[in-house]
């Protein structure tokens, strides 16, 4: 798809340090499209609470015309900062008040968004809605895109943040889009629900750091550390592991390590982890020292709990292990089937004892070579060209018809 203008709207700002899948959804589009990226309007809540972050301090010099609103990113590619702050509802109750309150909060947005587009001369767009089921559940009735695409790449129900009114507002979204595109199956399962235009496109990630040839030296925190080593990447947060999981494989594998690598929560922190002579927390590192744990490891892991917000998320980390080669041990979830060929997916406490013991005895047999190969190859294939490809694909079917 070229030459075409898309309006993104989500959850997450571009100013915003961290990744997202919307930012690298954004980039790939803007190779062939021209682009506008919509930052999250500021709420009153959040200008109250952050009122003193470099955040907030740098939206208020906007609002009040000291800097840019739109910021250029790349030649086609624009940055959209909108000057209004809006009411702070997502736990106003009953219904019809905070239907009554989001649709002026929709109004005030899609009028910030109309002076953009028609600053940039955008025309016959496509707005792409990276999961916004609020301030974005009316833009198709008031900017009358050319297609309404609704990106479903999380469960956000489960969050205490969308309880209260998500998943009524999310389906009536999914309803009156003119397509939906998911990033695992499950989600694309639960869309179809709603909506016949329904499709899975996959997920794309950025793996050209985990590469070994890049590596020339193993972290010295995880030298020394006995073997074998079985480890993990990312934030430890209980809402998505599993630590009771964890206490009893480590409590039963006393011979084994563990290596946790990234922040901790309160439950991590206080957990019983801590008391096992055999678990190690390295705490967070740089991004880009990353791969060499990775490399480190004998084993990789992904204990994740089963719950509604893990079972339909797709585990990016798992891409990043299997980029470097690693075998890996996850829990099965229906967002891991794609991964069904390339892991171990073990059901239970046992099971993981199991899968990471057989991985254990794989690693030396002749056979290890062409699955190390295997799955730097499989990781290698789900890139962001090929999750973009994926949503134009979905896009001119629904054109199309």
């Amino acid at each position: 798809m070229k030459n075409r203008d898309f309006v993104i709207v989500g959850l997450q700002s571009w100013d915003l340090d961290i990744g997202s899948n919307c930012k690298n959804i954004a980039l790939e589009l803007s190779k062939n499209n021209r682009v506008l990226y919509v930052n999250s309007p500021l709420d009153r809540s959040t200008v109250l609470k952050r009122r003193n972050s470099p955040e907030v301090q740098n939206r208020m010099k906007i609002l009040k015309g000291k800097e840019e609103c739109i910021i250029r990113i790349n030649d086609n590619m624009w940055n959209f900062y909108p000057k209004i702050i809006l009411e702070s509802i997502s736990q106003l109750k009953p219904d019809f008040l905070f239907n009554l309150f989001n649709k002026l909060n929709n109004k005030r947005f899609a009028r910030q968004i109309r002076y953009a587009i028609e600053k940039l001369n955008f025309t016959d767009y496509i707005i792409f809605n990276d999961g916004d089921m609020y301030r974005s559940f009316y833009l198709k009735e008031l900017l009358n895109p050319r297609l309404y695409v609704y990106y479903s790449r999380d469960f956000f129900h489960a969050v205490s943040y969308w309880k209260a009114h998500g998943k009524r507002m999310e389906s009536e979204l999914m309803k009156k889009s003119d397509l939906i595109v998911s990033n695992s199956t499950y989600l694309a399962e639960i869309a179809s629900r709603y909506n016949e235009y329904s499709y899975y496109v996959g997920q794309g990630c950025d793996i050209s750091q985990f590469n070994e040839s890049l590596i020339d030296s193993v972290p010295e925190d995880i030298s020394n550390i006995k073997k074998p080593v079985i480890g993990y990447v990312g934030a430890l947060y209980s809402l998505r592991l599993d630590i009771n999981l964890l206490y009893f494989i480590a409590e039963s594998k006393s011979e084994w390590s563990f290596v946790f690598v990234g922040p901790e929560d309160s439950e991590f922190k206080n957990s019983n982890l801590h008391k096992l002579n055999n678990v190690h927390f390295l705490g967070p590192k740089n991004p880009n020292s990353l791969p060499a744990y990775v490399m480190a490891f004998d084993v990789c892991i992904n204990p994740q709990i089963l719950n509604e917000v893990t079972i339909g998320n797709y585990p990016r980390k798992i891409d990043e292990y299997l980029a470097m080669g690693k075998p890996v041990v996850a829990t099965k979830t229906k967002a891991m089937s794609i991964f069904s060929d390339y892991t171990f997916q073990p059901e239970s406490k046992e099971g993981y004892i199991d899968a990471i013991a057989k991985a254990f005895s794989q690693i030396s047999d002749t056979e290890e070579p062409q699955r190390i190969r295997q799955r730097k190859e499989f990781a290698a294939s789900h890139t962001w060209e090929n999750n973009v490809n994926q949503i134009y694909n979905s896009i001119n079917k629904v054109i199309n018809k």
